[in-house]
């Protein structure tokens, strides 16, 4: 797996994985939103360790910066 993320697109997974889960403990939110929320948090979160998102290689998208 070639690393296709930069450092800003990994920061803003990682905070939206953070307030969905502020979100969840708070009980804001719940049931299906909440399991559906969290998996995506669950996937933005893993996607953010690896620096691979998988649904970038198709469309060629990567969002590390160009080297001068």
């Amino acid at each position: 797996m070639k690393k296709n993320m930069g450092t800003i697109d990994r920061t803003i997974r990682v905070l939206l994985a953070i307030v969905v889960i502020i979100l969840y403990l708070t009980g804001t939110i719940s049931g299906v939103a909440a399991v559906i929320l969290g998996i995506f948090a669950l996937i933005f979160l893993v996607t953010s360790a690896l620096a691979f998102c998988p649904l970038y290689v198709p469309f060629n998208i990567s969002t590390i910066g160009k080297s001068r």
